[in-house]
């Protein structure tokens, strides 16, 4: 077995207490009154595509041991989603620094 296919074969679950660790902090930030000091809404559609990230890490894992099978394509979907919310999020964020509305 190589290196790349050790990693490969390990990532998802890294991948998943990654994923942990961010839930852990996102329940902070949220629970907390932020609203009244920050501009939550970019963080919330980081969160929204964390939970994509999260679904796209229990698919390849679970099919990694087998249990389900789908067409790779999914995954083009998946990214695509990330993609657009992260940069909806940073224009998001420009608009904000340069009006300093929060809509």
């Amino acid at each position: 077995m190589t290196l790349a296919e050790s990693v490969a074969m390990v990532a998802p679950y890294y991948n998943a207490v990654l994923i942990i660790i961010l839930f852990v902090m996102f329940f902070k930030l949220f629970s907390h009154d932020s609203r009244k000091f920050a501009y939550i809404k970019p963080w919330k559609l980081l969160f929204v595509a964390l939970v994509i990230f999260l679904a796209e890490t229990v698919m390849t894992a679970l099919k990694m041991l087998g249990l389900i099978d789908y067409p790779w394509i999914i995954f083009g979907f998946f990214e695509m989603a990330i993609i657009t919310l992260f940069i909806y999020m940073l224009l998001l964020q420009k608009q904000f620094i340069k009006t300093g509305k929060k809509d």
